[in-house]
């Protein structure tokens, strides 16, 4: 029984034995085939390397910049026109020695919103260029003209600022001519009687801004709620029959004066242009005086940015 056993243990080993073999053999075999495709593909399919630039004449100085998540994207530049305004007074008795200006200087390619009335509140407005500007500050200086304030102003694009002429203390009423030619009132003070400057650009024009300028009151300063500021705007009385508008590019500039004195402060031409308390003036020949005097205004385009 014993041996039949063991003579049948015997008998499935030499069975199994040669089935495993097999396998194995299968297995090497199969093995060195991907090993041989693998090793061909490899010599048929992958180009020979490029000869190329080395790596760090590929990168580009904003390639080694750090990244920061927290920086904010930076706004688009604002479009701005940059005005340079001049005021001059002029002796009161001098007025005949700016005749000059009016008569050499351009009125071409300025626009009146009403030249009747504009005419009527005796304002008178010029036009000249880059190549003339010596020659207007001769023709004030001839004039014994003294300059009392500069302002410049950098406007973004159709976005007003005023530059203040003079504080009213007490409420009056300041007459002008109305669009119709009749003479009209309006009850303005205290606040501050400016010229509003408003520059806009000109699709399709770059270099040139189209520019306009009125006298206006206003209240002196903006408040900081909105409701008040939007009651103080509602004060405001611009006097747009006494505006003009034009063209300007760099270099360009506007001669804003009175056609002839007014010493009444009840009007709008003599209370915009006249200084009846005058201001102190020095002569080679003379003694200093105070003398009555009239302002005038050189507005002059010095920059555009867009």
């Amino acid at each position: 029984m014993v041996r039949a056993s063991q003579i049948a243990a015997v008998s499935d080993l030499h069975i199994v034995k040669p089935e495993t073999e097999r396998l194995s053999s299968v297995f090497c075999f199969l093995s060195s085939v991907f090993c041989i495709l693998s090793f061909a593909f490899c010599l048929s399919g992958c180009d020979e390397p490029q000869d190329t630039a080395p790596i760090w004449e590929q990168v580009k100085i904003g390639d080694l910049a750090p990244y920061d998540g927290n920086k904010a994207q930076q706004p688009p530049a604002t479009k701005t026109i940059d005005l340079a305004v001049h005021v001059f007074e002029v002796p009161a008795d001098n007025i005949k020695k700016l005749d000059k200006i009016r008569k050499t200087f351009y009125v071409k390619p300025l626009r009146l919103r009403n030249y009747a009335s504009f005419n009527a509140d005796s304002f008178l407005v010029r036009f000249g260029q880059n190549e003339r500007w010596q020659e207007i500050q001769d023709l004030l200086r001839a004039a014994d003209a003294q300059r009392i304030a500069n302002v410049s102003l950098m406007l973004p694009d159709a976005i007003a600022e005023t530059v203040a002429v003079i504080g009213l203390d007490r409420p009056q009423s300041v007459f002008f001519t109305a669009a119709d030619g009749s003479r009209q009132a309006a009850n303005v003070g205290p606040g501050v009687l400016g010229l509003r400057i408003q520059a806009e650009t000109i699709p399709g024009s770059r270099g040139l801004a189209s520019v306009t300028a009125f006298p206006v009151f206003s209240l002196p300063t903006e408040r900081a709620i909105p409701e008040l500021d939007a009651r103080a705007k509602m004060r405001e009385f611009p006097f747009t029959t006494a505006a003009f508008g034009l063209n300007m590019g760099p270099g360009d500039f506007v001669y804003l004066g009175p056609k002839e004195y007014f010493s009444d402060q009840t009007a709008l031409g003599g209370l915009f242009f006249s200084n009846p308390k005058g201001n102190l003036f020095f002569s080679q020949t003379k003694a200093p005086e105070f003398k009555p005097t009239v302002r005038v205004f050189l507005i002059l385009c010095t920059g555009m940015n867009y």
